[in-house]
């Protein structure tokens, strides 16, 4: 199971575009697997990204910006950062 960021886990943006993120994947009827598998992202890594728990990196983030078909910045304006 990852580690939390030590300094950044939970913070309010990070909940925000995690909750978007799992938003956007529920309507595309995509399960956490799914998105991981085909971002090529571990799936605990994942769940901890949509808990708010990680400090993402931009191409983690572009890469499931890229396996939702949306784009970072329908991820962010989801988020409303």
């Amino acid at each position: 199971m990852p580690i939390a960021s030590p300094r950044h886990g939970g913070a309010a943006p990070l909940v925000q575009l995690g909750q978007a993120i799992r938003q956007i994947r529920k309507e595309h009827g995509m399960s956490q697997e799914e998105l991981a598998l085909r971002a090529g992202i571990d799936r605990s890594y994942m769940g901890s990204v949509e808990r708010g728990e990680q400090n993402i990196g931009v191409m983690h983030l572009v890469a499931i910006a890229e396996a939702l078909g949306v784009s970072v910045v329908e991820i962010a304006t989801a988020a409303a950062l």
